[in-house]
């Protein structure tokens, strides 16, 4: 007896290449499900509804987690994220790649939901002057915004531990061979085989 489906974890600082990385992941893996979180926080110029977010009401976010409806849900800055736990099931049952791209307490979170079907990346540059200077160069953060989120990227690495894997993302492209690698591997992890069933039939 074999769990259906992986999930994927991808966590590492604004401006680690995250985003690149999935672009090329969801091509070698063209049946997965790549979880949107929701959040109460407004909308920023350029994201889209249902691509980068599902952006609902405090009130409605705060009903969905005494139903128990997320998966795991965090405040941040005062502003709640979360997982919805439906998408997300329906997609493992299928037997689907599920790709997250959550934060270090998201991951944690999620690993305690799904510790069999789990794999958790860490993405970051080989360090914080090279993480700065992308930051910088994508233009989209003023000074102050920069220098928080540098200060965040120090605390997600001191993380670095309840990872499984590590990856510098220093060239993109040898970067994706190793996360399409570590993809490969989430569906081989002997955590989704149950044991006892496994070896009743392997016995026969």
């Amino acid at each position: 007896m074999k769990h259906k489906g992986a999930i994927l974890i991808l966590s590492g600082p604004s401006g680690a290449g995250k985003s690149s990385l999935y672009k090329i992941l969801a091509k070698e893996f063209p049946n997965h499900y790549f979880s949107i979180s929701s959040t109460t926080r407004s909308k920023r110029e350029g994201e889209v509804e249902g691509v980068h977010y599902h952006f609902i009401d405090k009130a409605t976010f705060e009903c969905g987690i005494q139903k128990g409806e997320f998966l795991e849900w965090a405040e941040v800055h005062g502003n709640y994220y979360g997982t919805s736990k439906k998408q997300v099931l329906e997609a493992l049952n299928e037997d689907k790649l599920v790709i997250f791209d959550i934060d270090v307490q998201g991951q944690a979170n999620l690993k305690k939901s799904f510790p069999n079907h789990t794999t958790s990346v860490f993405i970051t540059t080989p360090s914080k002057s090279i993480l700065s200077q992308r930051l910088k160069g994508r233009g989209s953060d003023n000074a102050e915004v920069i220098e928080k989120r540098l200060e965040n990227a120090l605390d997600e690495v001191k993380n670095l531990a309840n990872f499984d894997y590590l990856i510098l993302n220093e060239n993109l492209e040898d970067s994706a061979k190793k996360l399409i690698c570590i993809a490969k591997s989430a569906f081989c992890k002997a955590s989704l085989y149950e044991i006892q069933p496994f070896l009743q039939n392997w016995e026969k």
